[in-house]
């Protein structure tokens, strides 16, 4: 008998607004609706942006090191210093829309059999040359003049990293006879397009290799005479719109 009075009441007092045009109009219902979905579609968009992104970087990263090994392998009869800077040169450009050259270093290195056999034969990394403003990083597989002969003499450095190849554990890669492998290393800071609150800090690395075409002399050259302070050795860190020597 209470619980049917009080309903009454409430009926009677709500019935008192239920005319009211305040209670009638809905003319602001899309935009409250707006407001409250908003922030759930802007952060699902701009998390679809970034994924693409992220994607984006890690193909052309991915393009970059198979450009720069398939480039060096291409050089007929020799290469020289002044093919390293177009190899480069072209890095630069295919980067550009992911600001790679600042943000990342490239190491490319000429991998060889020792042409030795018995217990000195093993392989060596005649030179190497990189690429980028990265300090962060450095190769993870050997630098110019290592080799997996232990106790090989001059300036050969021993390398045991090299005795069965070079490249991850696991999938090595080998050279044989007087074939060279130009093997490639790409770290790459990413650089978000929104925010790095979406994925955090982002390191990409991806390796390449090819084997260099109708060419049995790896030396690399210098015909042109480019001054050492200008080359692009791994102890710089240089960019092709800040070149070494600038």
């Amino acid at each position: 008998m209470i619980l049917k009075a009080a309903r009454t009441r409430v009926m009677a007092f709500s019935g008192k607004f239920r005319n009211l045009g305040l209670v009638k109009d809905t003319s602001g219902l899309a935009l409250i609706e707006f407001a409250f979905t908003a922030p759930i579609l802007l952060t699902v968009g701009l998390t679809g942006l970034e994924t693409a992104h992220l994607a984006t970087s890690h193909m052309q990263v991915s393009q970059i090191a198979m450009l720069a090994a398939d480039n060096a392998s291409r050089a007929r009869e020799s290469i020289d210093e002044a093919d390293i800077r177009e190899i480069f040169t072209g890095l630069d450009m295919t980067g550009d829309s992911i600001i790679f050259s600042e943000n990342a270093r490239v190491i490319l290195s000429n991998f060889e059999h020792n042409g030795k056999s018995g217990s000195r034969e093993g392989y060596w990394i005649r030179w190497q040359r990189c690429y980028g403003g990265n300090t962060k990083y450095s190769s993870s597989f050997g630098e110019e003049n290592d080799t997996s002969e232990n106790g090989a003499s001059g300036s050969l450095n021993y390398n045991p990293d090299l005795e069965d190849g070079i490249g991850p554990v696991g999938n090595k890669l080998t050279a044989s006879g007087t074939s060279g492998v130009n093997f490639v290393e790409v770290i790459y800071d990413y650089k978000p397009l929104v925010s790095e609150r979406f994925f955090g800090d982002v390191v990409i690395r991806y390796q390449s290799a090819f084997v260099a075409r109708e060419r049995d002399d790896h030396a690399l050259r210098n015909a042109s005479g480019i001054p050492a302070s200008q080359l692009w050795t791994c102890d710089v860190y240089a960019t092709i719109d800040n070149p070494p020597g600038s």
